[in-house]
């Protein structure tokens, strides 16, 4: 982007979080479901759960629901961004000199900020249940990386949904298969307990290889492979969903 494309983007992006200031209950909406899935696990089913280490449940779990947390979170952004396009606010801008990119990267910055605010109140809740990582700096920072690199690619993916939905529930509702993914993966159990399909399809499948990624830079083990695949998948969705966002902005705005 371009240095006045940039002044653009940073003004909408205030514009847009000022909003998620004003009602943080969108952020803390966001982080009940995954709270609430830690507690259920946790205390409930976590007891009749193998996962074929010592370590504590809440250990394994953490990666997964990270992802769901994420997951629930962008559908806000479809849902914002649907709001803005009904109410006109988007088409007041294009009659501005504003770059017309910036109306979607303040979207997705929005996007990125409220939910690292929100993976940070799990974590949060995750130590008070038991989470314990001898993870160093660096490894936290990998974690990070890792965890805006997906936000990013989930989030321009939300923005394809609201820039297509012809109604809020549609742009809201695009989110629910991406909150399921993590269920078919590793993220709850090791995916060799599972049928030979449904293994097949959660071990090739993005959320196992981040899931995994992030487990084993918290565990403090080796990544191996899978941070490749991981960025791999994460690369590729944010490639495809940026070019497709792009191409339906032009399309809806004409």
């Amino acid at each position: 982007m371009t240095t006045l494309a940039l002044a653009d983007t940073r003004t909408l992006t205030g514009r847009s979080l000022r909003h998620v200031t004003r009602s943080p209950d969108t952020i803390i909406t966001t982080a009940v479901t995954p709270v609430a899935l830690m507690l259920l696990f946790v205390y409930v089913l976590g007891g009749a759960i193998d996962t074929g280490s010592d370590e504590p449940y809440i250990d394994y779990l953490l990666p997964g629901i990270l992802l769901i947390t994420v997951a629930s979170g962008v559908a806000y952004t479809a849902y914002r961004l649907f709001l803005d396009l009904q109410g006109g606010i988007v088409e007041r801008f294009r009659s501005m000199p504003i770059a017309r990119p910036s109306v979607l990267w303040a979207h997705v910055l929005t996007s990125l900020v409220a939910n690292l605010v929100s993976v940070a109140l799990v974590v949060a809740v995750a130590l008070l249940l038991g989470f314990r990582t001898g993870a160093s700096a660096g490894a936290w920072l990998a974690v990070v990386g890792i965890l805006v690199l997906f936000t990013l690619a989930l989030t321009w993916l939300a923005v394809i949904a609201g820039l297509c939905a012809t109604t809020v529930d549609g742009a809201s509702a695009f989110s629910y298969p991406l909150i399921f993914l993590p269920f078919v993966s590793s993220a709850f159990v090791p995916t060799d307990t599972m049928p030979r399909p449904v293994a097949w399809f959660a071990e090739n499948q993005p959320a196992t290889a981040v899931v995994d990624t992030v487990r084993a830079l918290f565990a403090q083990e080796p990544v191996g492979g899978d941070i490749w695949v991981a960025l791999a998948w994460l690369v590729a969705v944010l490639a495809v969903a940026y070019a497709a966002a792009l191409a339906a902005y032009r399309r809806r705005t004409g």
